[in-house]
């Protein structure tokens, strides 16, 4: 009899051990999967220009904003998924690359010569490491070129025959310069080339860019385009200088700028965003805000999407319109074109 009971006494002993262990685990399986996820964000932008709802059909307007939003709900499933940041830029980046709309990869402007030439930079907030290439003509996704140069090579800027050699080397099948050409863009040309009309600001801009902030509380910018249409001489404009088209840091934010490429690079526009976040302590959207009054002042035309680590935002412009748009962790999402 008084076995049974030791035994009995055992028993409870050890179901009570394995009680408290199931107990513990459900206990901290339910704190993990309480905790509140992460914040992350994502910007985009798409150029800027004179744009009004009278030469814009709806038609036109709703063609730009369903690829806007693919391009929002591609890089918010990025980050949603415990993608980095540099994953999200480069991903939204080449969706714009791919289409004919903007003036980046297969929708770019020509130059006088009637080559599309490219450039496109990408910089990460932790690191200050940064990629960027400029003036070639047979990366068929540069956004992908310019992590490239930031990932596996020693140097930021690479540039016309060199980066392409460097794209090949890093397993890039290069393309015909003929598969960015379209209609539209080679009409815009041809009439500025016969003088049929004067060079409009929308001639200076278009650009395509992102800024994002993941759930690891990190921040990066990439920014890509064809450049100024009926470029001469190897020009080159802002979007691939760090610091003038594209720049990021942890300790302030993260911006991709669009419009006249001379003036942000005379401003150093995006870095001089972070030194007012930094030293005057503005917030992004002030200090976006400052930076566009000071290329107006100078007579320049743009825009810039910017983001800080605690997922705030901007997306300032001079201009008649931004096709612009964001996207929060909160279910916060926005796409727009005009003022």
């Amino acid at each position: 009899m008084m076995e049974y009971f030791l035994a009995l006494k055992n028993l409870t002993r050890f179901d009570m051990k394995t009680i408290t262990v199931i107990f513990l685990i459900l206990l901290s399986t339910s704190f993990l999967y309480a905790q509140p996820i992460k914040n992350y964000a994502l910007v985009i932008h798409g150029g800027v220009g004179v744009m009004d709802k009278k030469s814009m059909t709806p038609e036109m307007q709703n063609e730009y904003t369903a690829v806007l939003n693919q391009v929002l709900h591609v890089g918010d499933s990025v980050l949603a998924n415990g993608g980095t940041c540099m994953d999200a830029v480069e991903k939204t980046i080449m969706i714009m690359e791919d289409s004919p709309l903007f003036n980046a990869g297969k929708g770019a402007v020509f130059t006088h010569d009637g080559i599309v030439e490219l450039d496109a930079s990408v910089m990460e907030g932790q690191t200050l490491k940064a990629g960027a290439i400029a003036g070639v003509r047979d990366i068929k996704n540069p956004i992908r070129v310019a992590r490239a140069v930031m990932e596996k090579s020693e140097h930021v800027l690479l540039t016309g025959s060199g980066a392409s050699q460097f794209a090949k080397e890093q397993g890039f099948i290069p393309v015909e310069n003929s598969y960015f050409h379209t209609e539209k863009r080679l009409k815009s040309l041809e009439e500025l080339l016969k003088k049929e009309r004067e060079a409009a600001s929308n001639d200076k801009h278009g650009t395509v860019g992102c800024v994002a902030l993941d759930s690891y509380g990190n921040i990066a910018a990439g920014t890509s385009t064809g450049g100024m249409n009926n470029k001469k001489y190897g020009r080159v404009g802002d979007s691939p200088i760090i610091g003038a088209g594209t720049y990021a840091n942890n300790k302030t934010g993260a911006f991709s700028c669009t419009g006249h490429g001379e003036y942000y690079i005379r401003l150093g526009f995006s870095r001089d965003i972070s030194a007012l976040i930094e030293y005057k302590k503005l917030s992004v959207a002030q200090a976006c805000r400052e930076e566009i009054r000071k290329l107006t002042q100078m007579g320049g035309t743009g825009g810039v999407i910017g983001i800080d680590r605690k997922g705030n935002i901007a997306m300032e412009f001079n201009t008649s319109g931004m096709f612009r748009g964001y996207v929060k962790s909160n279910g916060k999402k926005e796409v727009a074109i005009f003022k």
